[in-house]
Parts: C-alpha cells; structure tokens; sequence
C-alpha cells in the first residue's frame, strides 16, 4: 500500500509504504500523530471508497467520514476498524447482543426448546426483552420496578414540613410552593411530620389529586387564614403536586441528568414482582433447554454454556435418539444451532473470555473485553483480503491475556487479511512484521515518519522514543519500597465474583492491584473501594447513566471500612469517563486554567478602557462571544444524502469571538489566538508574566506537560480527547491543587493510551502524590507501574468464577515470587530477577 502526502491532523505532508497481508505496528509517543495515519487516513479512505459504491439513498443510514486529506492511497482493500469506546449507552444492549448470539440462542429456544404441554409455538423474538412481543408487561423488559415509600421520600420524620421533612420534593422554589400551598389547605406545617395524623401524610406523598389554591407567599399561617376569610388576592394560584407524583413525573420526563439522579435517590428499586427479574413474558420463560429457561441459560458463564451445548452439537445430548426417530427436522435443527453457537463461543474463550454471561451488559465491560468481543465476531465472519485497524487492543490486558490476543491477531492475518494495529504494548510491538514509527515528540513536534520496516531496523533509529524501550535489557528500577503509616481494611466484599472478600490497603504509599482481566480488580477497587469510602466521608457517588450502573444503595455488597480511617480527609477517583460530552468543554476550562488567562485579558488597557470584564472572554455567555455560532466557532451544514459537514462560522470564522472582543489583545495575541495554542506553546508564551493569574496559569500548564499532554491545544474540544487522554486532565487538575495530605486518590489503569515514555512521567507525578503524603491505589496491567509500587495486592487466580481471591499480597519483590500468581513470572520478569518468563 501506497500513502503519498498525507496532511491529516499533526501529520506533516508524509508519505509511506506498507506491506499487506501483514501484522504492521505504528508506534510513537501519545499524540505523535499514529492514529491520525491509521484511523484518519487509511481508514477514513477505505470506508469513503466503499461508501462511494453504495447508492446515494443507502448511503444515509451510515455515519460517515469525510474525506482525509491526503494526496493519494494506491493498493488499499476494505477496511473494518475496531477502536477503543466504552459501551453504548444502554443496559438493554449485553454481550449477547454484541456478538449477536443471542439471535443464534433465541431461535435455538423457539425451534428445539421443550414447551410445556399444550403450549403453541413462541417465535424467536418472542424470547427478546426488547421487542413488544418479549417483554414482560410489568416491567417493559427491564426487569425492575421502581417504587417510592414514606420512608424512601421522608427520610427523618422529627423534622417539620416547614424544615422539608418531605425531602422528595423540589430543593428550591417548587418546594417552598407546595409547603405555601399546604399552609394555604390548612395543614399544620411546624409540628414534627411524625405527628401528623397518618392520612393526611398518605394524602401529602401518594394523591393523584391536584388542586389549585390561592397562595399567599411570605405569609404566616395565622395571616394566610385570616387573608383567605377576606378573600384577599393572592400572590398567585399555586397547584399541588404530591411527592410521588413529583418524583415519578420527573424521573420519567425530566430532561436534566442531574434532576432524574435526585429524584432516584427517593425511589426504591426492586425486582419485578411479575417476572423476577426475568425481563420476559410468562410463556417465554416456560420453554425451557437442558432444564433452564432462556434468562437462566444467559446468566451462566460462556464457559459453562459451551459445556451443556457440546454434547448437543455432537448429536448425543440427552433424548438425542428419541428425538431424531420423532421429530427428525426439530434434531437436525439443534444439532446445527448448537453446533453454530459452539464455533462462535470457542472463539470467545480463546480470547479469555469465558468468564463473562450473555446477559452482562456492556455498559459494564471495560474497553478492552469491549474490543474482544468485537473481535471474536470478526474472527468469526471469516473474511478475507480485508485490513483490520486495531486501536490499542492489548488495553485493559493483562500480559497473560495479550497471548490469546496475539494469537487471534495471527488467525486473522493467516486468514489472508491485512492488520494495522495502534499499539503501545511492548510484547505486541515485538510481534509486528512491520514497524512503522512515528514522532519524534508529540502534537506539533511529531507527524513524521521516524521508520518504516522490519522491526530489529528500528534500533538504529536514535531519534525513536519507542527504539530506547524496545531495545533496552535495563529493567525496572529496583527501589527500596516505602513504609505505609497505616492501613486501610475493607472486609465483607460480596459483588460481582467477590464472595464475603477483605483486604488492606497500605496508606501513604503507592499501591498496584493486578490480575488478569475479568478477576475482580475493577469490582473490588473502583467499585467497593470508592463507594466506601465515599460514604465514610459522606461525599455522593453518583451512578453514571450512561455507563449503565444501577444506583447502588451505600453499603449494599461493598463492605465494611475500617482500620487508620483519622489519617484520611478524602477520596479523589481519577477515571476515564469524559471530562464533559459537548465539544464547548475543553481542557482550560477544566483545569480552571482559562480563568486566569481571562484575567490576564481583562487587565489589558483596552479591555479597562472598554470596561471589559473577565466575562466578556468567556465563548460561552452573551457578551463577547460570536452569536450566530453562539461560541461554538462553527456550524453545521446538512447535506442530504452525504454526510453532514461541520463548516466554520462563517462570520467569526472558528474564532468563537466577535470582532470587538478580538480587537483586545494580549502581547500580540487575542483570547482566540492562546485558545489555538498547545501546553507547551502556552507554557513558553506565559513563561515571564509576573501577575499572580500568569503564576496560576505557569502552575497548570507545568502538571498538564508533565503528564505528558504538551502536545494538546488549550481549547480542544472535549469530545476529541480519548479516555486516557481525559484521564491525565484530570489528574494534572488535582496535582495542581496540591492541598495537604490524607487523600485517597483511586485511579484505573491510568496508563491507557501511554508509551513507555509517557509512562515514566506519570510514574513520577504518582511518586509525587505519596511524597506529599497521599495514598495512590491503581488497578494497572502496566508491569513498568507495578514494578515501581509499594504494595502490590493481586486479585485472581483466574476470571469470573475463579477469580475474586486475593492470591498474593506484599511488596513487587514478594509478590513476583508469589506461586499461584498469574502475575509473579510477568513481574519477575519486569524486575529483573529470572526465573520467570516473559512472552514475546
């Protein structure tokens, strides 16, 4: 494949050429321009030339790619990407859906299921939670119902109305009407709500009823009674609204995020009374297989299901014979769904996935099971002459998981397919048949190509970041481990595969949780861990929507805290979810850093002169910022049969400003022109500006370089940063708090989307939290991070079912030692003390 002037993003007019039917590598530091040659170019072109073959009409229903720009791309086949995303947005989509076996399954049911006497036939949709034919009508196919109780919505019953017993109700003025329309009925709002006669409560939570009463706002209840005798005019009609009815109302109409997250933290959430959590209807569930109905079927590990289905696809599964000689179609028919369903499933537990249950909904995988799964379905279809682009799929692996990786990847390249791979996995590296390096640094330093070839050529490449790591015999540091000044215990965890587990936690040091993929880390630490600790301090963990968590109610399955709690003053998790959803959010107004820039502005002698406040800077307010792209700094502009294409505004031309506020400039640049800048031009611009805003800026821009961001633009739209990206933001906005010691900072797998280069950096800022008297516990695959920790606990032996133990617990020296531990020859290795085998 030929690649002739390639210009997308940082790259700098390159060009290159690859083999095919290979496993080709692109290297490099983090922002160095890798995915902007993989993702944006070669497969951007790939799917825009198969898109032009498809007819206009078709083309709509794809989302699409504009055009790269680059000169020419000659020999390139179809290309099928598989990147890192979290799950889609929805508890209702599972792993059997992804890997579409769940279709195989359903109709496995309704052709070869054994219905109960007398029962017709339930088609295979009939079997789906999803479609109006399968759900429960109880639930809607959710499985749970949500209920609202006295308790649930008046949760201390010696407060008064008046002191908002009935918590459920609004927080500002929605409730101070009600409480006015209550004085207006009549009821005594200062006696204690236990006191009140229980069908006046009953009335106040539960009515349907909602009558509109005069409202005398400010008034006593002696003067509203006395204003009602006189038939004064009232300050308005106010309508009454019980907190049942306000709750449920805005739990199912509301369009505010945070307002549905109040008002669920008043709802109870039980299992449906109709199906028990089946999801489906009653006839559905009374098919059964090998004795299971179909929910039961889907909750049992993918290991277990190939279990019951292997005698089944082998024509020997119990009431084979009687079968076969009856109803001769109905045996064929399972014998090939089963047979079908078992091929697909084996590709599953060679990924090392026959932990996980078809009914697990992807919402709570991580990224890396996410993009396994995807690539068992691509393992599956068989194609062929096709490039697979891979962004990073050794993320979220443990070492030993990244041998089925690899051998998967080998599957498909035997197979007669292309594979570009995005990697900063050292052991994958080592594997490619192609290498091509891009660099030397980051965002504007990068975007060439360092090397392209064989990759034993790479090691004479001295301006490779990647050559100084792939070639090295040093090994990790060896460092004296610190002593922690207390302990943490966490005892009684049961959730997911934890059963009744405790642990400790060394406080004041750093401390690594391994374990291969699927063995509870994520469940014990980002999960129990947090949501503890959260409570002890009484700080909210709010269930992420969108990640499609349940609210969990404190304390349900996540244990019991004790030991050295007076050390710690709080928690500050560090995760990978977005730093906001809209591109007006960005990095400098994360950071806080865009403040003291728009200070700097309006202390200029124009901007005094105008009268300018810090505000008129500000792209998101009225004001300053360009109205007819409202700050945005472009538009959009609907093609109908193409894809929609965002245009610059056209009157502030992606400035964000209108022409007023451009006029003030600051050393020769406007408050666009530093939004358009990276850290580390910011960092050199702002380097001798004396005030005290220019002292705040220097402070943020130093955390966000030393976390290896240099290279992002201030005013980068969030929606273009990658989780590991958002991640580092904000950890670089914590660092730069600074503050005193006794918090617990919780992060998971902090290196994802890191060189070995940018890892090395995060390991200091890490060293530099516990020298500042913090405690840092990581979830981390990363041999370079564990190896440098204090403490390492590690959580297995194996996945699922066999994981949720802690095997091995000291420092990395002990550990590696550890027998048992799928971690100890990965570690040995990494530390340098043999007997242990590394792969690759």
């Amino acid at each position: 494949m030929q690649v002739r002037g390639a210009r997308e993003h940082n790259l700098k007019d390159i060009s290159v050429s690859l083999p095919r039917d290979a496993l080709v590598v692109f290297t490099g530091v983090s922002g160095s321009g890798k995915s902007s040659l993989a993702f944006g170019t070669l497969y951007a072109e790939a799917q825009r030339r198969y898109l032009e073959s498809v007819s206009p009409y078709a083309r709509r229903l794809f989302h699409q790619v504009g055009a790269p720009d680059v000169d020419a791309i000659e020999g390139l086949p179809p290309a099928v990407a598989l990147q890192q995303q979290r799950g889609t947005p929805t508890a209702r989509s599972s792993v059997g859906s992804v890997t579409t076996l769940s279709n195989l399954l359903r109709m496995l049911y309704s052709r070869a299921g054994d219905y109960p006497e007398g029962q017709g036939i339930v088609y295979a949709e009939g079997f789906s939670p999803n479609t109006p034919e399968g759900a429960c009508p109880e639930c809607h196919g959710l499985g749970r119902v949500y209920t609202v109780t006295e308790a649930s919505m008046v949760p201390d019953p010696g407060l008064t109305i008046r002191e908002r017993a009935v918590a459920a109700w609004p927080t500002a003025w929605g409730g101070q009407n009600q409480r006015d329309i209550l004085v207006t009925l009549g009821i005594d709002v200062d006696v204690p709500w236990r006191e009140l006669p229980q069908e006046t409560r009953d009335w106040i939570l539960f009515t349907d009823e909602q009558p509109v009463v005069p409202v005398y706002a400010g008034f006593t209840p002696e003067e509203t009674r006395r204003a009602l005798e006189k038939k004064l005019e009232p300050s308005y009609m106010g309508t009454f609204s019980s907190a049942r009815r306000h709750v449920l109302h805005t739990f199912a109409h509301s369009e505010s995020a945070a307002m549905k997250k109040r008002v669920q933290g008043y709802m109870l959430s039980e299992p449906c009374p109709l199906c028990r959590g089946k999801r489906l209807r009653r006839e559905a569930l009374a098919v059964t297989f090998a004795g299971l109905d179909i929910t039961e079927f889907s909750r049992l590990p993918l290991e277990r299901v190939a279990e019951l289905l292997r005698p089944y696809a082998e024509g020997r599964g119990p009431g084979h014979a009687e079968r076969a000689q009856q109803r001769p179609e109905q045996a064929l028919a399972l014998q090939r769904m089963s047979g079908d369903l078992l091929r697909r499933l084996d590709v599953l537990l060679r990924l090392g996935l026959g932990y996980v249950q078809l009914e697990r909904a992807t919402p709570t995988l991580s990224p890396g099971e996410l993009q396994r799964l995807r690539l068992a379905t691509q393992l599956y279809s068989h194609l062929f002459g096709v490039v697979y682009v891979l962004d990073e799929p050794s993320a979220g692996l443990h070492p030993a998981d990244t041998e089925a990786l690899l051998a998967a990847l080998e599957a498909l390249k035997r197979g007669g397919n292309s594979l570009f791979v995005v990697e900063h996995d050292l052991d994958v590296i080592r594997r490619a048949d192609w290498l091509v390096d891009v660099g030397p640094g980051a965002g504007e330093e990068g975007g060439e190509i360092l090397y392209s070839g064989p990759p034993e050529g790479l090691r004479e490449v001295g301006a490779s970041q990647t050559a100084k790591y792939l070639f090295r015999e040093r090994r990790a540091e060896p460092h004296a481990p610190r002593e922690p000044s207390g302990w943490l215990e966490l005892n009684g965890v049961s959730r997911n595969n934890l059963h009744d587990l405790s642990a400790r936690f060394p406080l004041g040091v750093r401390t690594s949780v391994t374990g291969i993929s699927g063995s509870g880390k994520s469940t014990l630490v980002s999960q129990a861990l947090v949501e503890a600790l959260a409570a002890h301090f009484g700080q909210p963990v709010t269930p992420d929507e969108e990640d499609g968590e349940e609210a969990t109610v404190p304390g349900n399955g996540a244990g019991q805290l004790g030991g050295d709690l007076g050390h710690l003053s709080r928690l500050v998790r560090v995760d990978q979810k977005p730093i906001g959803r809209t591109p007006r959010s960005n990095m400098a107004t994360y950071t806080g850093l865009f403040d003291h820039v728009r200070k700097l502005f309006a202390a200029t002698p124009l901007a005094k002169k105008r009268r300018y406040s810090a505000g008129r800077f500000s792209f998101n307010v009225k004001g300053g910022r360009c109205e007819h792209c409202q700050g945005e700094g472009w538009v959009m502009v609907e093609l109908l049969f193409l894809p929609s294409v965002y245009a610059p505004c056209p009157v502030c031309r992606g400035a964000r400003y209108n022409a007023e506020t451009l006029e003030v400039e600051y050393r020769g640049k406007t408050i666009a022109d530093v939004l358009g800048l990276t850290v580390d031009a910011a960092h050199a611009f702002f380097a001798d500006e004396p005030s005290v805003h220019g002292s705040s800026v220097r402070r943020a821009l130093n955390t966000l370089r030393e976390v290896g961001l240099g290279y992002l633009r201030l005013g980068q739209p969030a929606t273009e940063l990658s989780g590991g990206e958002a991640q580092r933001i904000k950890l670089a906005t914590e660092l730069q708090r600074g503050g005193r010691g006794g918090t617990v900072y919780v992060l998971d797998e902090p290196t994802t989307g890191l060189h070995p280069a940018d890892v090395e950096r995060l390991e200091r800022q890490l060293s530099r939290l516990v020298e500042a008297g913090h405690t840092v516990i990581t979830v981390e695959h990363d041999l370079q991070i564990v190896a440098a920790s204090d403490w390492v606990l590690d959580i297995g032996p194996g996945a699922g079912e066999e994981g949720g133990r802690v095997v091995a617990q000291g420092t990395p020296a002990e550990v590696a030692q550890a027998p048992g531990s799928r971690t100890a020859p990965y570690l040995r290795a990494a530390l340098g003390l043999g007997g242990g085998q590394a792969h690759g």
